[in-house]
């Protein structure tokens, strides 16, 4: 894989920036270079790269997207703009501290060794070694995440009234309005099978043998690609490549940092299952390890148990009437995800406003399926479930509101359109304000990307540094 941007090999031998006001377009910047990289654009005072594309685009390929060239102009061009937010920042002081900086590459990097299967995948695909990569990173990711500040400040105060909403939703043709699919408010309590201790002793027990093997002197590599039923570590000898804390789970964090290289944890348990491993390397907060897991399988007697708890606790909101549904799902749901809210569901697309109204093409289509056959504020009977890990538990749902397809109007729609009203004030005062700096800008771009579409009207003489003919 070709190294993009390991080594800016670049020497600026003259560089000349002078007042807008002293100075035409062909004096803002003087520069010669003696390279095979060159400038993909300059902002004002500041140049863009093009290892700097080169290393973003390779960011792109590594995060699992397809080949495409076009993407190269949308990143000069995001980079002009944080080139624009970010001089106007120091202007305005606005900063990021350096440790806010590393948790966001450390966010970064997590998805992308996620992606690319471990640690070693992924440095073998960049052709760099992680420490290196994010070294190269951090300049433009506290560039960006300064530009990202700017841009809030920019639009801190934008707010919409009732009357904006109005206007806005007045001003969408009537045959451009929005279509809302059919959208339900669902609430869910979740039961779990769980084996009881002499059910998980037989898995215990097999992983415990491995263990045994292990320390008597079998290969941890050819027992775990025979044995470990972590399909995505099995094939490789049970490597898990290099990771950092956040990676893993609490219990095999905690044996994994705590071991020193070539250390062999004891058999312990997880929500997957029962594991041991190995610790191969540390460096600094990350640590690589190889692992072997036995996955417990569920039992009819550990079903029936489930559907027995589902049963009871049905039976005590329906026919006691001791407890309600918000109240049942807070104290015995065993899904994480809803059990803090009362039970409800709530539309991942649309986390930020914690909103629970979800289209049904975005449900589950079991628990779709079961809705619809659902009154409003009905509660179902107890049912099994099966997800996408073909897991199996019992549920049951509460039906809170639903509304039918149609087409936006103000009564149903109210909160979806002052959120679209608000993002369009705010795409528009940002949009003024780029216009305006643009204006005021230099702004220069590589003959190689002026065919852009979506750079037209970027390359500009500032009005203010043109000279009188």
């Amino acid at each position: 894989m070709r190294k993009f941007g390991t080594a800016i090999l670049i020497t600026i031998l003259t560089i000349s920036i002078a007042s807008a006001h002293a100075c035409t377009a062909d004096t803002v910047i003087k520069a010669k270079v003696h390279t095979l990289d060159k400038i993909a654009g300059v902002v004002g005072n500041s140049i863009i790269l093009q290892s700097d594309i080169e290393l973003q685009y390779a960011n792109y390929l590594a995060s699992g997207n397809l080949p495409d060239g076009s993407i190269k102009c949308i990143i000069l061009r995001n980079q002009l703009t944080q080139k624009l937010l970010a001089q106007q920042a120091v202007i305005d002081s606005v900063t990021v501290k350096d440790d806010e900086v590393d948790n966001e590459l450390d966010r970064r990097m997590r998805g992308m060794v996620a992606r690319a299967g471990g640690q070693e995948r992924l440095e073998q695909f960049l052709g760099r070694s992680s420490i290196q990569y994010k070294d190269e990173l951090r300049p433009d990711i506290k560039e960006n995440m300064i530009a990202t500040r700017m841009r809030s400040k920019i639009t801190e105060k934008i707010n919409v009234t009732p009357q904006d909403v109005e206007k806005y939703y007045k001003s969408i043709a009537k045959d451009s309005l929005p279509t809302y699919n059919k959208e339900v408010e669902v609430g869910v309590i979740q039961f779990a099978p769980k084996l009881n201790r002499e059910e998980k002793e037989t898995y215990r027990a097999k992983a415990q043998e491995l263990y045994e093997r292990v320390k008597k002197g079998e290969d941890f590599g050819t027992l775990a690609r025979l044995y470990s039923q972590d399909t995505g570590s099995a094939p490789d000898g049970g490597d898990l490549g290099f990771a950092d804390r956040n990676t893993f789970v609490k219990e095999f964090a905690a044996w994994a940092f705590k071991l020193k290289a070539g250390e062999i944890s004891p058999v312990f348990e997880t929500d997957f299952g029962f594991h041991f491993l190995q610790v191969i390397e540390r460096r600094g907060e990350q640590v690589h390890v190889r692992h072997i897991l036995i996955t417990p399988v569920t039992t009819q007697a550990s079903l029936d148990r489930a559907k027995a708890k589902a049963d009871s606790i049905y039976d005590l909101m329906m026919k006691n009437k001791s407890i309600d549904f918000s109240s049942a799902a807070s104290f015995y749901s065993d899904d994480k995800d809803t059990k803090y809210n009362g039970g409800m569901m709530l539309n991942a697309e649309n986390v930020e406003t914690r909103s629970t109204y979800i289209p049904t093409d975005k449900l589950d289509p079991q628990i779709a399926l079961t809705a619809d056959t659902m009154k409003v504020g009905h509660i179902s009977k107890p049912q099994l479930f099966t997800d996408q890990a073909n897991k199996k538990s019992y549920k049951i749902l509460y039906l809170k509101s639903t509304t039918d397809a149609h087409k936006a109007n103000l009564k149903q729609d109210f909160p979806k359109l002052k959120e679209s009203a608000l993002s369009d004030k705010i795409n528009r005062t940002v949009s003024a304000w780029f216009e305006k700096r643009r204006k005021e800008t230099f702004i220069k771009i590589d003959p190689e990307y002026q065919s852009c579409p979506i750079l037209k009207g970027w390359g500009n003489t500032p009005l203010s540094a043109q000279t009188k003919p």
